[in-house]
């Protein structure tokens, strides 16, 4: 049978490695809450730039140029005559 020595030794290396899972759940547990949030933020800022995209504006075609006609000079008016008295 062990010693009483021998048994709380042994009680205090598991408790020690229990603290220490302990500690690496609560950690892992948090490490995972953050990437949870971050992967909500990541889709929310995706569906919102999906959102944002334009379609792309189609080009128009080039309006058919008209034949230049000549300008046709002005016709000088006469003056009226002056009004005799």
């Amino acid at each position: 049978m062990a010693t009483v020595n021998q048994i709380q030794f042994r009680l205090k290396l598991a408790k020690r490695t229990l603290a220490t899972a302990t500690k690496a759940v609560t950690a892992t547990k948090n490490r995972v809450k953050r990437l949870e949030a971050e992967i909500k933020k990541a889709k929310a800022a995706a569906a919102k730039a999906k959102v944002k995209k334009k379609k792309p504006v189609a080009k128009k075609k080039p309006v058919a140029k008209k034949k230049p006609v000549a300008k046709k000079k002005p016709v000088a008016r006469k003056k009226p005559a002056a009004k005799k008295k």
